[in-house]
């Protein structure tokens, strides 16, 4: 008889290898309340844990969550700066078990405007964890799709400047090799909580063939109940990649 594991391994494929997450509604959540804003994004980090946590049972093997983008900014200078403060404590707090259980940490998104302290945090964070391999969160802070584009366009027209590289040889995935996300598979699956119905400049290269879905649950009511019911709505599509059925 088979066993759990056996049974496990056979469903593999039609999870989602790659799971990539808008995590829209702390401040409604924190609003809906009668608290400030702040409040809900710290519960929304607490929930991060949780779902990094179900992946493996699930057959994800690699999560991307968007914490922070590049329109972001634009938010008040006092909720601002709160969740650098929250970027700061939740990498130091959360580290070691991170570590302990196996998950690889990457940060995508234009470092320039973090400030100095949060950077070295990143950078140890990426370098504690490189050898893991259970999970790979992948944290996009200070990230937004057109400028991650832009900022791969100048690094490859710089090599076809120099010589490094030769104009006939762009392709697609010459491309993609200067992407923040070059060392990640695509997303197969986007989530966006909270209500809202557009993707918000998130992973658009990466996610031409993903498949989406828009939830009204706010991120911090997120649970791992409702990531299993994604996931497994997932294996359930029949995804063609331009292809007709057979």
């Amino acid at each position: 008889m088979p066993d759990g594991t056996q049974d496990k391994e056979r469903a593999a494929p039609c999870a989602p290898g790659h799971v990539a997450v808008i995590m829209d509604g702390n401040g409604r959540w924190a609003q809906s309340r009668g608290r400030p804003r702040l409040f809900g994004h710290h519960a929304g980090a607490r929930r991060v844990r949780e779902i990094v946590e179900a992946c493996p049972d699930l057959g994800v093997k690699y999560l991307t969550v968007f914490a922070f983008s590049t329109e972001n900014w634009k938010r008040t200078q006092t909720e601002v700066a709160g969740l650098m403060s929250l970027f700061r404590r939740y990498i130091t707090k959360e580290a070691r078990a991170l570590c302990d259980e196996g998950v690889r940490v990457r940060f995508i998104g234009d470092r320039v405007r973090l400030d100095s302290k949060l950077i070295s945090l990143m950078d140890e964070l990426e370098q504690m964890t490189e050898h893991n391999d259970r999970v790979h969160l992948t944290i996009a802070i200070n990230y937004g799709s057109r400028d991650e584009v832009s900022r791969a366009i100048k690094r490859l027209a710089k090599d076809v400047a120099t010589g490094q590289l030769s104009p006939e040889d762009v392709t697609e995935t010459t491309l993609t090799r200067y992407l923040d996300t070059h060392v990640l598979p695509d997303p197969d699956l986007v989530i966006r909580t909270s209500g809202e119905a557009r993707i918000s400049n998130f992973l658009l290269w990466q996610s031409a063939y993903a498949e989406y879905e828009f939830i009204d649950t706010l991120w911090p009511d997120f649970t791992r109940e409702v990531f299993t019911r994604l996931v497994g709505s997932y294996g359930k599509r029949e995804r063609r990649f331009g292809a007709v059925s057979l």
